[in-house]
């Protein structure tokens, strides 16, 4: 039986205190529920562990952070979601029309992880790097998939993440519209709606339901020729929309691999590690290990990866600096 567990959330909140702040308990609510909404938001924050929920990681209260937040955000874009018909008009432009939920949602993040962790680095799309202590690294993009947000399509998700001492940590994605929550912790394994999740175990590329998107306008035509090559060798190509899910697709075993071209790190960051502890491999297009400035990505369940990449190799990526 689940315990919702309301936190009291103040400013300067520290990892080894955290955990004490729980003061009250609310037996057999559902996972993220607002059972307790009768009493002050302004200073409490609801999230949820289990019976059995392993405490022991000192990541634990930070990932309690991470999901209350995430959670949050994709209760706040939920509001405004088809709520908005300047949206649809203006879909021809759809990325700038939905900026301004971007950006809300954005300062929700950064107010909550500065709140929590005064100290953190983050790194945000909407923010670019907000610079702190080096070792903690949040990795935070508000809103993936802002076309599809802005055209009342539900493939969209709140993506967080979080480095420490250059290594992935946690990440989280949530999808609100289609309910379903994704947490992976580096030695943990990964999770959908509290279930553990394992990439697919399809062992040919041309049995393979591969994702891909490129990562701007401007490499369309890039990625164009990339699928001339990949799509006679696969079943199917399919396309989401947002790259958060795609990743977490793969991790689900909802499909065998993703790929991507000049995406950025807060697209992809809790991805890698969702995929990672799902069994699956993440790499550059040359099979190099994944790293924060790398682009040119390859997501798949680990048996149809080095077939991928014998397709994606004639590609050179491009690396990014902050």
């Amino acid at each position: 039986m689940p315990m919702c567990c309301l936190v009291r959330h103040e400013t300067n909140v520290q990892t080894t205190s955290f955990l004490s702040m729980v003061w009250k308990v609310c037996d057999g609510a559902e996972v993220g529920s607002r059972t307790c909404d009768r009493i002050d938001k302004n200073n409490i924050e609801y999230g949820c562990w289990y019976r059995r929920a392993r405490l022991s990681s000192i990541y634990s209260p930070i990932k309690v952070v991470m999901e209350n937040l995430t959670r949050r955000t994709g209760d706040f874009l939920m509001e405004h979601f088809r709520e908005d018909p300047e949206l649809l008009r203006l879909r021809t432009s759809a990325k700038e029309a939905a900026t301004v939920y971007d950006k809300m949602a954005d300062r929700l993040i950064v107010q909550g992880i500065r709140d929590a962790y005064p100290d953190h680095s983050l790194l945000t799309e909407e923010s670019g790097l907000l610079k702190g202590d080096a070792d903690w690294l949040w990795i935070v993009d508000s809103l993936d998939g802002t076309g599809d947000f802005a055209d009342w399509n539900p493939f969209f998700a709140v993506c967080l993440a979080l480095m420490h001492k250059s290594d992935l940590v946690l990440g989280v994605i949530y999808a609100p519209a289609i309910n379903e929550f994704y947490v992976a912790e580096k030695g943990d394994g990964a999770y959908l709606n509290r279930r553990r999740i394992t990439v697919s175990n399809v062992p040919h590329l041309g049995q393979s339901y591969v994702f891909y998107c490129e990562g701007g306008e401007k490499d369309r035509a890039r990625t164009g020729g990339i699928m001339g090559r990949v799509y006679p060798k696969v079943m199917d190509l399919r396309k989401l929309g947002s790259a958060g899910l795609e990743t977490a697709w793969v991790a689900a075993g909802k499909g065998e691999a993703y790929f991507t071209t000049k995406i950025e790190p807060w697209d992809v960051a809790p991805g890698v590690l969702l995929v990672r502890e799902a069994g699956g491999e993440v790499t550059g297009f040359q099979g190099e290990r994944w790293q924060l400035e790398r682009s040119d990505l390859v997501f798949s369940n680990g048996r149809v990866h080095s077939a991928l990449l014998d397709l994606l190799r004639p590609e050179v990526g491009s690396g990014r600096s902050w």
